[in-house]
């Protein structure tokens, strides 16, 4: 299941590297939160399963789900863009755009 989170993580953060801002919801832009709602909410899904499961055999909650999730929200508005902060996100788990 954690591949099955990861995936799709990075299917979400190439399309925002390409350009497609939402992900990160850095901006109050309704139709991009309308758009992206069923992503997170995919996310958000996979990531209770894991934590249910994880919490069943004594383990951390999923981390990779905590980072993305306090990743997101409002930001100053000198900071990287969507774009660039999904790429980073590419390439810190080591999945290149194609």
């Amino acid at each position: 299941m954690e591949d099955e989170y990861r995936d799709a993580l990075i299917a979400a953060l190439r399309i925002t590297a390409g350009g497609r801002w939402g992900l990160f919801d850095h901006q109050k832009d309704r139709a991009a939160k309308a758009r992206t709602a069923p992503v997170i909410e995919q996310l958000c899904d996979i990531a209770q399963e894991i934590d249910g499961l994880r919490a069943q055999l004594d383990m951390e909650p999923f981390d990779l789900h905590q980072s993305f999730m306090a990743a997101r929200g409002p930001v100053r508005s000198d900071a990287v863009g969507e774009p660039k902060q999904a790429q980073a996100w590419l390439d810190r788990l080591g999945a290149a755009v194609d």
